[in-house]
């Protein structure tokens, strides 16, 4: 189960530096991920095992969704953590999310998003000034 959100920089290179506290988890399925498009404008970071099962709902939906089946499994990319714990983010997905250098990683249970820094704290702004959705009204903090 991953949460919590660290701040990072990708190398000029394009990769990020996992950080330490989920590389244990990650290198338990030989650091393997799978990257992809996500609808609000960032990406999805999965353990192989995660987004195998990802995968396997996504392939079953009907016609109707084609284009996000497009989105989802036409965008994947398998990669693998270095022996730094550093995974390579292909340009294509970069440019997709709009990530330069300063990002966000979030642990968001299965699997991980990745924001630009901005972006993220723009649209966290944005949320925090909208009222909250009915399924938190009866939310006891």
């Amino acid at each position: 189960m991953f949460q919590g959100a660290s701040s990072l920089s990708l190398d000029a290179k394009g990769r990020l530096a996992v950080p330490t506290r989920h590389r244990d988890v990650l290198n338990a399925h030989a650091g393997q991920l799978t990257i992809t498009k996500h609808p609000h404008g960032c990406l999805m970071l999965f353990p192989r095992p995660a987004w195998e099962e990802f995968r396997d709902r996504i392939v079953s939906l009907p016609m109707s969704a084609q284009w996000w089946k497009r989105i989802f499994l036409g965008n994947a990319m398998d990669v693998e953590m270095d022996a730094s714990g550093r995974v390579l983010i292909s340009p294509e997905l970069r440019a997709a999310a709009s990530i330069h250098k300063e990002s966000i990683l979030l642990g968001m249970g299965s699997y991980f998003e990745l924001w630009d820094a901005q972006m993220y704290a723009d649209l966290e702004a944005d949320a925090k000034k909208a009222e909250m959705p009915d399924v938190f009204k009866d939310f006891s903090f």
